[in-house]
C-alpha cells in the first residue's frame, strides 16, 4: 500500500512567531496611547474642578457681600465677618482651602487687598475684596458691593 501523505494547511512557526510579535506591538502602542489620553483627562478634570471651586467661592462672596450690611476684614485672623440686624457669617483664609461657616473650599486663593471707600486699609469696614492667586497663570478675583447711604453718613 502506497502511502499517501496528505498535508494539513498550518502556519509554520515562524509564521506564528512574526503574528505574535506584530500583536505584541499593537497592542503595546494601544495601551501608550490609553495612557495619555487617561492624563490628558485627569487634568482637564483638575482644572475643572479648580474653576467650579473658585466660580462657587466668587458666587458665594457675591452673594455674602450684597446681602449683609456690614463686612469686617481682619488681618490678624485672617477673617471676614459678615452681619446684618438678623444673622452673620464667617470666612476664615487658611493656606490651601477657606472655610465658609461649616464650607469648606479647597483653593490657593489668598487675600491680596482689602478696600472701604475705593481706599486700600488693613482692617475694619471693607467694601470689596481682591483675592489672587499665583502659579503658572496667575489669578485675580474681585468681589463688590455697592455701599448704602448709612456708609456715607457722619
Amino acid at each position: 500500500m502506497p502511502r499517501t501523505s496528505k498535508k494539513i494547511a498550518a502556519f509554520t512557526l515562524s509564521e506564528m512567531l512574526v503574528v505574535l510579535l506584530l500583536t505584541i506591538i499593537v497592542v503595546g502602542l494601544a495601551f501608550s496611547v490609553l495612557g495619555l489620553v487617561q492624563r490628558q483627562m485627569l487634568g482637564i478634570q483638575d482644572n475643572y474642578e479648580e474653576k467650579t471651586t473658585d466660580n462657587l467661592l466668587q458666587q458665594a462672596l457675591w452673594v455674602d457681600f450684597n446681602s449683609y450690611a456690614q463686612v469686617e476684614f481682619s488681618s490678624k485672623a485672617q477673617a471676614l465677618s459678615f452681619s446684618n440686624e438678623v444673622d452673620g457669617k464667617a470666612y476664615r483664609f487658611y493656606k490651601g482651602y477657606i472655610l465658609r461657616d461649616r464650607d469648606t473650599l479647597y483653593t490657593d486663593l489668598t487675600i491680596g487687598k482689602v478696600f472701604y471707600k475705593g481706599e486700600e486699609v488693613g482692617n475694619g469696614l471693607i467694601d470689596a475684596l481682591e483675592l489672587t492667586k499665583f502659579d503658572e497663570v496667575p489669578k485675580t478675583l474681585f468681589v463688590h458691593k455697592k455701599n448704602s447711604a448709612t456708609d456715607f453718613m457722619n
